[in-house]
């Protein structure tokens, strides 16, 4: 089965409010490079016996857009020492507003980077410096220029709802924004409001009102009635695309495809186990340094786990689950095993039958926890 690659690139001009994820604040060039040198070092140890066929590359952060080209010119080529990248390869960088420049997104196109992961969150300057982003509505519609001018015919905004305060119409603007502007794909998050982290405590101590769990749903709603009628197709849970522009890397975390990851924090699927790197930069960097394994840890998975997360990460899907391809690959019967749990969910509404198919309804999107945690 052909794999995907990821690679984590920690680093960040300022940290989000929000942020949960393994990052740490861009302060000289000489942390950036060491790290680097460390990332190429753990990609070219990781060779297989035969070299393993790939058709995605996906550098996620962090802010990967804080790379030289050179640096990234780098990484790719030690990935091109450890695996077959396919030669219609979808190769990804997330990107925040201005953190780029003209001749910069030149470079990495040149390099064969042919899709932009955008981090835009929201048009709303307010919202934004709540985010603490580091950008305003203004750089983003600035840097979506540039990466047009530099030839990318493939970008996908990334859009967060739910945030403290956020009204239905603040979202709805927002929203049309994006659509005028017509990148190929979309991906929403709603807030998560992680412990330890600032914005956690400014709700906490009262600067910040709680989220709003019902306005948040009222804005998801309006987007799927809002693309309606647009070229945009739902095809998962928080994905929206133009046809041929689903994001085939995305895609594999939830058909279930190996994926391998390297860099501080990065997680790996190989087919039958799930292992994950060391959270700290400085650890992670001083491991390779020294040679030693980068892994913190490994789950390897039963075969009741795998064929769990084949069902509700297949579900995330619009498309469903084949239930004759689930028997195929599991050896279970869907619908005699969960034939209680499938009928209360479907007296709910969260699930349908079409066919050979078993999906989530719109409403079953909504409350989706509540159908995955049968399988799980």
């Amino acid at each position: 089965m052909t794999a995907g690659v990821y690679l984590h690139i920690p680093f960040c001009k300022s940290r989000c409010s929000y942020c949960d994820f393994a990052t740490d604040v861009y302060r000289e060039s000489g942390a950036v490079e060491r790290y680097v040198d460390a990332l190429c070092s753990e990609i070219r140890s990781s060779k297989f016996e035969v070299r393993r066929p790939a058709d995605t590359v996906y550098f996620g952060g962090g802010t990967p857009s804080l790379l030289s080209p050179m640096q990234l010119e780098r990484i790719l080529a030690a990935v091109n020492e450890s695996f077959d990248i396919e030669g219609d390869a979808e190769i990804t960088l997330e990107m925040n507003p201005a953190t780029v420049t003209a001749e910069t997104l030149a470079a990495y196109r040149a390099a064969d980077v042919n899709r932009a992961s955008f981090g835009v969150q929201t048009f709303n300057d307010r919202d934004l410096k709540l985010l603490a982003r580091g950008h305003d509505a203004n750089d983003a519609r600035t840097t979506f220029r540039m990466l047009r001018e530099a030839d990318f015919s493939n970008i996908s905004f990334d859009l967060i709802i739910g945030l403290p305060g956020q009204k239905l119409d603040d979202w709805k603007r927002n929203l049309d924004e994006a659509l005028t502007l017509d990148p190929e794909h979309l991906s929403l998050y709603i807030l998560e409001v992680h412990e330890a982290t600032p914005l956690a405590e400014q709700i906490r101590s009262g600067r910040r009102p709680v989220p709003d769990e019902e306005i948040a749903a009222e804005m998801y709603e309006h987007l799927l009635e809002r693309i309606e009628g647009t070229e945009f197709e739902q095809y998962e849970i928080s994905n929206f695309a133009k046809p041929g522009f689903a994001s085939r890397h995305n895609t594999k975390y939830w058909r279930l495809e190996p994926v391998f990851g390297f860099g501080v924090s990065a997680h790996s699927f190989d087919g039958a186990s799930r292992y994950w790197n060391l959270r700290d930069t400085n650890e992670y960097v001083a491991a390779i340094e020294h040679e030693r394994s980068a892994v913190a840890g490994r789950d390897d998975l039963s075969y009741e786990k795998l064929a769990g997360e084949r069902a509700f990460l297949g579900l995330r899907l619009t498309s469903g689950i084949s239930l004759t391809e689930y028997a195929k690959a599991t050896g279970i019967d869907l619908r005699e095993k969960y034939a209680a749990d499938l009928e209360r969910l479907g007296d709910a509404g969260l699930i349908e039958f079409a066919g050979d198919k078993l999906r989530l309804t719109r409403r079953g999107m909504l409350f989706s926890n509540e159908v995955f945690s049968v399988f799980a």
